[in-house]
């Protein structure tokens, strides 16, 4: 299986975890950090004009094979960017005394983001002589979101409303059979309703009543999971390779979606090595058609389908038995 990274790194697991958040001194409350989710949320809504944010990290990090491992002068650093600011800001975390865990703050200076960021954090050393190898990454960075009220982390998508049949965008009209249409060829995914298929989006904005609600749910999780689908595919597609024939992760939302999907898509592989196995079926063709079932199957969790057909199932139950006597 093609590497990486042509040296040895961690099989074993980081895993990060945000204790604390705040702007200017005051600490955010704990609603507005998922640990679940992996999402701060700045939120706006109170206070506009804050100038400093702070994060207070704790990391795990697999120390057995740490301590039986190749690697020297090993540190761990938490690392935030964003690719609208050409942000990138590196902090050092410090390793605590029982060595079970770094921990470490990160300060973030409100006026050098627009958006969003990612937190990464990497396990860094030296190998074969070479100092700052990366020889760690947790699998899924944290979101950094400075425009949300909620800790939710879909948030780089656009959903229009689009007369298929009869509206301006002449290319829309050969889909206008479609209810909805997934665009992944810009900057940022958008989803197109179709408001001329009879309906559909009132279904979505408007539904009353238990039966209409369960079906809405189930037709907007449909509509996510091809979503998650399409930029899936869109973001391995634009996976480049460095100058040594490895791949490497594409920035913004394409990043965001390898790194939520591929461990649902290969589980139990670290992120290097399951990203070099879906970039090498997707341009070689092999085994690529093994992984699509994979693929929809993570798609299906992320939007959470199963969750929704069974709560059409028994509204539809409901329904068909009547109202209690």
């Amino acid at each position: 299986m093609t590497t990486v990274y042509p040296y040895p790194t961690l099989v074993g697991k980081i895993d990060v975890t945000v204790r604390r958040a705040g702007i200017d001194g005051i600490p955010l409350q704990l609603s507005l950090v998922s640990q679940r989710e992996r999402v701060v949320a700045f939120h706006q809504v109170e206070r506009d004009d804050w100038v400093e944010g702070f994060l207070e990290l704790e990391v795990s990090v697999p120390n057995d094979e740490l301590a039986d491992g190749p690697w020297a002068g090993v540190t761990c650093v938490a690392v935030l960017t964003e690719g609208a600011t050409n942000t990138r800001v590196v902090s050092r975390l410090q390793r605590d005394r029982g060595e079970r865990h770094w921990r470490g703050e990160v300060r973030i200076r409100r006026s050098e983001h627009t958006s969003r960021a990612l937190l990464d954090v990497s396990v860094v050393g030296s190998h074969g002589g070479v100092d700052g190898r990366i020889i760690g990454t947790c699998d899924t960075p944290w979101v950094i979101d400075f425009l949300a009220r909620t800790t939710t982390r879909q948030r780089e998508m656009e959903i229009v409303e689009e007369d298929f049949r009869d509206g301006p965008q002449e290319w829309l009209r050969s889909f206008k059979d479609a209810p909805w249409f997934v665009d992944t060829t810009g900057e940022m995914p958008t989803v197109l309703l179709n408001t001329s298929f009879e309906g559909f989006v009132d279904l979505l904005g408007g539904a009353r009543g238990p039966l209409e609600k369960a079906t809405a749910g189930l037709v907007a999780a449909q509509i996510a999971g091809e979503v998650w689908t399409a930029m899936f595919q869109a973001a391995l597609g634009d996976v480049e390779p460095d100058e040594n024939g490895a791949p490497t992760l594409p920035g913004g939302w394409r990043e965001a979606v390898l790194r939520t999907m591929l461990p649902d898509v290969l589980p139990d592989r670290p992120m290097s090595d399951a990203l070099a196995e879906a970039y090498g079926r997707r341009k070689e063709g092999v085994g690529w058609a093994e992984l699509l079932p994979r693929i929809q199957y993570a798609a299906s969790r992320r939007a959470q389908l199963p969750k929704n057909l069974t709560s059409a199932i028994r509204a539809v139950s409901r329904a068909q038995e009547g109202p209690a006597r």
